[in-house]
Order: C-alpha cells, then structure tokens, then sequence
C-alpha cells in the first residue's frame, strides 16, 4: 500500500516520542501490505475498528493513541487522517475526518 502522508505521523512523534517506534512499525507494515478489504485488515490487527467509508482505526502504543486512516482498495492507497490521543479522538468525527 501507499501510504499518504508520513509527514503527519512525524509531526505527531515530535511532540510524542514514545509513539515514534509503533508509527515507524505501522508505517512499514502498511507499506508491505496488500490489503483488498477490511477482513485482511482485521485479520492483521485484531484491535482495529473498521469504520463506514473506508475508514480504519488503529490503536498506537498499547491504545494510548488513535490513528484513523481511509482506504482505497482499489488504488492501494492509505490516507492518514487523524493521529491523536485518546481526548483528541473522542472530539472527533471519525466517520467524516
């Protein structure tokens, strides 16, 4: 898969430095993925939540943070869309993020 943008997931370590390894470590797992639907995911990661529209949430750190990303199947393309604690997530819509 490709994944868009790593840029965000290093913004976010820079002022979270425990999430570094485990954003390093998803980032190279998904790049090696092929995944064509949610059920590869699950069978993955366990702990993903699979959301309407594509959408992926996984948990960072033992769970401390959330990623959400949207999936193109069809292009083999992740877009990271949120990366963010717990607080954070819970302020967001993950459905339209």
């Amino acid at each position: 898969m490709r994944v868009i943008a790593k840029k965000i997931l290093r913004e976010f370590w820079a002022q979270h430095p425990d999430a570094e390894d485990a954003l390093n470590a998803w980032h190279s797992e998904a790049e090696k993925a092929a995944w064509q639907n949610p059920a590869e995911i699950k069978d993955q990661y366990r702990s993903a939540s699979i959301i309407k529209d594509n959408r992926v949430v996984f948990n960072i750190c033992g769970n401390k943070y959330r990623l959400v990303v949207k999936i193109s199947y069809k292009n083999s393309i992740v877009f990271i869309r949120f990366i963010g604690t717990h607080k954070q997530y819970d302020a967001i819509d993950v459905e339209v993020i």
